[in-house]
């Protein structure tokens, strides 16, 4: 399995920017389909944006359309998730996400969909 590992979480206030990254190791992501989620404490892991194996499709969840871009460098093994307007309900634990099955869609939404997965980064929004 490939590892995944996030960073760029922190504290940041409403309206203010995050950029977060996952640094992939052991294998090229290059060939999988990748995701964001976020979680909250006593919450479901929800999906956050999904990104297809060469960059050239991109789906996120309505909450965060237009606010946030996930994009990604294969050349890096690396994926990313730009924030900006950050909302108190962004508030949560973010976790990337590669599916390392054969992928028929351009993008995954559900849990079930991906292998393996990072240790998440906190993302505190005040208000």
């Amino acid at each position: 399995q490939v590892q995944l590992v996030e960073s760029g979480g922190g504290l940041v206030q409403a309206g203010g920017s995050l950029s977060l990254s996952c640094a992939a190791s052991g294998r090229t992501i290059s060939t999988y389909s990748m995701g964001w989620f976020r979680q909250v404490p006593g919450k479901e892991r929800e999906f956050v944006a999904a990104i297809s194996r060469s960059g050239a499709y991109t789906y996120a969840v309505d909450s965060v359309k237009g606010r946030c871009t996930i994009s990604r460098d294969n050349a890096k093994n690396t994926l990313y998730l730009q924030m900006n307007s950050l909302k108190p309900e962004d508030t949560a634990v973010y976790y990337c996400a590669a599916r390392e099955r054969y992928s028929v869609s351009s993008f995954y939404s559900r849990e079930m969909d991906y292998d393996s997965w990072g240790q998440g980064t906190q993302v505190t929004v005040s208000s």
